[in-house]
């Protein structure tokens, strides 16, 4: 039973479009976001001058850390996205295809 189960799930088209939306929603998302820190960390490397800039004149603090701060904001909204598609649109695929095999379980 549990193999028929399974067969079913994996032939299911709203299971397919499940795992196609998630694996492409979480790649653009993690590619965007390690993108953004490499670059920061290159920009460390390479360029050292440009995130020693002071902000303004008078002030210790440089333009490194706003850009840091933003990578780390970012970084949380790309997970917000990430939850709130999950929470939507991807549990009502999971729902849906559950729905759809109850008759096995």
């Amino acid at each position: 039973m549990k193999d028929e189960l399974v067969e079913r799930i994996e032939n299911n088209p709203k299971y397919k479009e499940l795992i196609s939306k998630k694996n492409s929603l979480g790649i653009k998302l993690g590619v965007f976001v390690l993108v953004m820190f490499y670059a920061y960390i290159l920009t460390i490397a390479f360029n050292k001058e440009l995130l020693a800039t002071k902000i303004a004149d008078g002030m210790s603090t440089t333009i490194a850390f706003p850009i840091a701060l933003a990578i780390l904001v970012i970084s949380f909204l790309t997970t917000l996205i990430y939850v709130r598609k999950a929470n939507g649109e991807f549990e009502d695929l999971t729902n849906d295809i559950k729905d759809d095999v109850k008759d096995l379980i």
